[in-house]
Parts: C-alpha cells; structure tokens; sequence
C-alpha cells in the first residue's frame, strides 16, 4: 500500500487511493470528477477529541500514530514539529492526530494515560503499540515501519 496515496477531493470530500506512479497524469475523483493532485493531501496532524475519537481513529482503515498531550508539556511541546515533520513525510501512508488529554479525559483514561507525551499506535482501528515519553525521530519511525 506503499505505493498508494489517499487523496481527499477538496470538491466534494471523497477519499480517493491513488497509485503513486500516476501522480502526473492528472487522476479525478472517482465520485465528482475533479481533478486531484498531491496538494489535496492534509499533511497536517489531525485534532483528535472525544466527540471525533471514533470517526478519525477507530473507523480508519489504515495506521494512525495518536499524539496524548497537554497546552503546559514542556516534552509535549518539543514532540510537536517532529510529529508535524512525519506527518507531512509519511502523507498518505499514516494518519497523524493529536489528542488534548486536558480536554479530553475520556479518551484519555479509556487508554489509561498517564503520562505525557504518549503516542498511540493504531493498525486498522486497533491499538497495536505504545509509546511514553518525548522519543527521538528515529523511534517514531521504527514504530511506524513496524506497522506499515
């Protein structure tokens, strides 16, 4: 699935998997038709909260690496623009999400969190590793590959 992007139409929201090879030869959208491109992708993480957790996590058909921190995690904070790096690297392979453990205690103590940062990692909705603390770069990745 490596070789595959999933590129959301800004048209009309529809989930379309595309074969990286055919990137350049302007792929539609097999529902309305608009063109697609790789700038359609969210390279962004994604803000998890207890309302969305099911809708963004557990209904994904895919890998989704879970960041549980809080606004005052000094360890929180400097995870941030390693997980925004990945996110943007591993497009279309993974799905990056956030999740305020603050705001969202539910979510939180369903999945027994208690310290942060934690990354969660899901395998086609199922939580399939763990993670606490702020990890190197190089970490995150292996978790990742692990999965894909």
């Amino acid at each position: 699935m490596t070789d595959s992007l999933i590129l959301q139409c800004r048209k009309c929201g529809a989930r379309n998997r595309v074969p990286r090879a055919r990137l350049n030869d302007g792929p539609r959208c097999g529902k309305c038709k608009a063109l697609l491109s790789s700038e359609n992708m969210d390279t962004r993480p994604v803000v998890v909260t207890d309302a969305t957790f099911e809708r963004e996590i557990t209904s994904h058909g895919g890998v989704v690496l879970l960041d549980c921190w809080a606004a005052w995690c000094g360890p929180c904070k400097s995870m941030e623009p390693i997980l925004n790096d990945i996110a943007k690297r591993f497009a279309g392979r993974i799905k990056v999400a956030k999740l305020n453990v603050d705001d969202n205690p539910g979510t939180a103590s369903k999945f027994r969190i208690m310290s942060i940062p934690t990354l969660l990692f899901f395998k086609n909705g199922k939580l399939v590793d763990t993670a606490v603390g702020a990890l190197p770069v190089q970490e995150i990745e292996r978790h990742i590959n692990s999965l894909l």
